[in-house]
């Protein structure tokens, strides 16, 4: 398993094709997001994606980036998008990629990450603890949650 970053990748192409082919409706507006060319201007100016790849396989994926769903610019940065293949669920992978993003963020000067999902229960056990909920850009409901880095 390795950890890459999806704009200095060699076969961004394979593994953008592969998001594509999730069901997952969010993994396909990044898909589309990351073809139009518009990741970085719709997500507040900057943004990068990180994937966690085994072999030619992608294992898990997750944005990082200066803004999300919710419109709140005091909140930054935001993790977004995170995904994993449903094959690879209950192996902790997926925590693999959150710390080696927020290991980023600490080294980019950020004290704290935040990311908005409906899920309750999965991301504390990551270490996010809940601060609000919020009507998101799309009109719905939405948890936001903070992690102290």
């Amino acid at each position: 398993m390795e950890v890459t970053e999806y704009f200095s990748c060699s076969e961004k192409d394979k593994f953008l094709s592969q998001i594509e082919t999730y069901e997952w409706s969010a993994a396909k507006f990044l898909a589309k997001l990351l073809k139009e060319n518009r990741l970085k201007k719709d997500l507040g100016g900057w943004a990068n994606v990180f994937l966690l790849i085994d072999g030619n396989r992608l294992v898990s994926f997750i944005t990082l980036s200066a803004q999300d769903c919710i419109a709140e610019p005091t909140y930054t940065p935001w993790l977004g998008f995170f995904h994993t293949a449903p094959e690879y669920r209950g192996n902790r992978y997926g925590k693999l990629l959150i710390d080696y993003v927020c290991e980023v963020a600490r080294n980019d000067g950020y004290k704290l990450v935040y990311l908005a999902t409906d899920h309750i229960g999965l991301y504390e056990k990551y270490g996010f603890d809940y601060v609000e909920n919020r009507i998101d850009i799309y009109g719905e409901d939405s948890r936001i949650y903070k992690k102290f880095l």
